[in-house]
């Protein structure tokens, strides 16, 4: 089977064949039609999360995935043969841009009925981040005040979303996607080029940061005491390396290059955690729902044909895309 691989960090993507992974017992063999691809593909091409996973090379991309079950192994029980479903495998199982893919079956939910493959693909990751965020470490309720960066972005089309039928009042930033965000639900929008957040977002109960750096930094002072600040692109600091169980050797030195993270904590009085998306086929079942009463919608920018997945990696790279690239490996008719 043909897969998009790299044969070291930071080296171009390329074609490669790989075998069709073997089934274990809790497995399902996935005909991949559709996936997707996120910044944290770019991440591990460069090598910029050896520190937190190892992988083997070569390494096929891609997190998450939609598909048809061609297979499945003697102790699964929540799916069969035939089975259109999406997921993110679980860490070690990665490398969705491929033809054919092995992953556990609690890592995956059966796809919204009313989604295609290509709309389906387009849910795990940024589904399971905003979830996560949102509600596992925000515990956002009915009228919390929300800051949520980079709104016309992947996870920030998702969260908007997500954070609107949580009941949440949602600011966010953008530059040239103000209708799109609007359009979501955003209650009210900033355009980063033009408006210093800080000085206008003030005691807000949390903050949701895909950008790092001066952002995250600045986002500590957008947030009232005893807030929260959740972020995909900072740094990992010591209680995520405990959470994580890396060990002490990484527990300092994630401490020592997050410490001014911690003293932004610590001034500020606020919380900050740094979310590693988990694999959870039980809050995609959940997502699901939401998605088939039309509650979320996703909302993809470009859809690219397998054999153009570097000129779509490219693309991704510029961060000019309002919501999901999308990579088609097989082509379906929506619904079956």
């Amino acid at each position: 089977m043909r897969a998009l691989a790299i044969k070291g960090y930071n080296e171009a993507p390329t074609f490669i064949e790989r075998p069709i992974p073997p089934v274990g017992n809790s497995e399902v063999l996935v005909e991949v039609h559709a996936a997707s691809i996120n910044p944290l593909d770019t991440k591990v091409r460069k090598g910029e999360l050896k520190l937190l996973l190892k992988y083997n090379m070569p390494l096929t991309l891609g997190n998450d995935f939609s598909g048809i079950i061609t297979k499945v192994g003697k102790d699964v029980n929540k799916f069969k043969v035939g089975d259109e479903v999406y997921g993110r495998p679980r860490v070690e199982n990665m490398g969705t841009f491929t033809e054919y893919l092995s992953v556990h079956e609690e890592d995956i939910a059966l796809k919204p009925k009313n989604l295609t493959f290509e709309e389906a693909a387009s849910i795990p990751l940024v589904g399971l981040t905003s979830y996560q965020a949102l509600h596992d470490i925000l515990s956002i309720k009915k009228g919390h005040k929300i800051l949520i960066h980079a709104g016309s972005g992947g996870v920030g089309t998702f969260a908007i979303q997500l954070a609107k039928e949580m009941g949440a009042i949602v600011a966010t930033t953008a530059s040239d996607g103000s209708d799109l965000v609007k359009s979501l639900g955003a209650d009210k929008v900033l355009n980063y080029k033009k408006e210093d957040f800080e000085e206008i977002i003030k005691d807000y109960d949390a903050v949701i940061d895909s950008i790092g750096g001066e952002t995250l930094e600045k986002s500590f002072h957008s947030v009232k005491k005893g807030g929260k600040i959740v972020s995909i692109s900072g740094t990992p600091n010591g209680r995520f390396a405990d959470n994580m169980n890396l060990g002490l050797f990484k527990k300092i030195l994630l401490s020592l290059v997050s410490s001014k993270i911690t003293k932004l904590e610590k001034k500020h009085d606020v919380e900050y955690t740094f979310l590693f998306m988990q694999h959870s086929g039980k809050q995609l079942k959940i997502l699901s729902e939401l998605l088939e009463t039309g509650k979320i919608k996703p909302i993809i920018d470009r859809v690219f044909t397998f054999d153009k997945a570097n000129e779509a990696l490219i693309y991704s790279e510029t961060g000019k895309a309002k919501g999901k690239i999308i990579l088609k490996l097989k082509e379906t008719k929506r619904g079956r």
